[in-house]
């Protein structure tokens, strides 16, 4: 692990940036946005943020460093430590633990010989289950690096890192092919009259709705 870190290129231009976004006297708000620019500067090395890139934040934020570190170690989209190639975010909230989540943290130990927090020997993959990453209504679903994957089984969470470790593109997002959140089997409501919404054209535009008033 490197000693010395600073922001350089495209990534100094950003972090400048944001800086510039608040009161020199408040600047110490750009904390979060510079060390996921710290983590993203060092992602052909292990995608997280170093002590050193912390010391270099709290210098150029004019905060205690421990304060910085207490920002990293709050937020889970800040890796302290290496993670592979592919970072496996497993929600195990209640609506994903319902829905099946322990039997994709299961099938991914299975297949790929890793649990919560651990990275394959070709650091290809880091599993880490989390917390809530907004996707209830696709429940079970996981992050990896910047995508979503949701309406997962172990199937085709499986699927989708073998398409990953082959070097191809999976589909991102639902993996059962439903439009957003609609519910299963498509849309419920507005399915007749003008602008209906259908199975087969779940984003037609309807049309815009017409308030009638009290004996109107």
């Amino acid at each position: 692990m490197s000693e010395v870190f600073e922001f350089t290129g495209d990534f100094l231009k950003e972090a400048e940036r944001n800086i510039a976004k608040y009161p020199a006297d408040r600047k110490q708000s750009a904390v979060l946005a510079l060390l996921f620019l710290a983590q993203e500067q060092n992602h052909e090395d292990g995608h997280y943020v170093t002590q050193a890139a912390m010391r270099t934040i709290s210098e150029m934020l004019e905060m205690p460093y421990i304060r910085v570190m207490e920002v990293a170690t709050f937020f889970t989209m800040v890796n302290l430590k290496p993670v592979g190639k592919f970072h496996v975010q497993l929600c195990g909230t209640t609506p994903c633990m319902l829905r099946g989540a322990e039997a994709l943290m299961d099938a991914v130990k299975e297949k790929f010989g890793i649990g919560h927090g651990e990275t394959t020997e070709d650091k290809l993959f880091t599993l880490t289950e989390v917390e809530c990453l907004g996707a209830c209504s696709n429940a079970p679903m996981v992050q990896i690096n910047d995508d979503y994957f949701e309406d997962l089984t172990p199937e085709t969470l499986i699927s989708v890192m073998e398409t990953l470790k082959g070097g191809g593109d999976p589909t991102i997002g639902s993996q059962m092919g439903r439009a957003s959140s609609e519910p299963f089997g498509g849309p419920m409501t507005l399915t007749t009259g003008p602008g209906a919404q259908t199975a087969d054209a779940p984003n037609a535009p309807k049309e815009t709705p017409v308030y009638i008033g009290p004996g109107e």
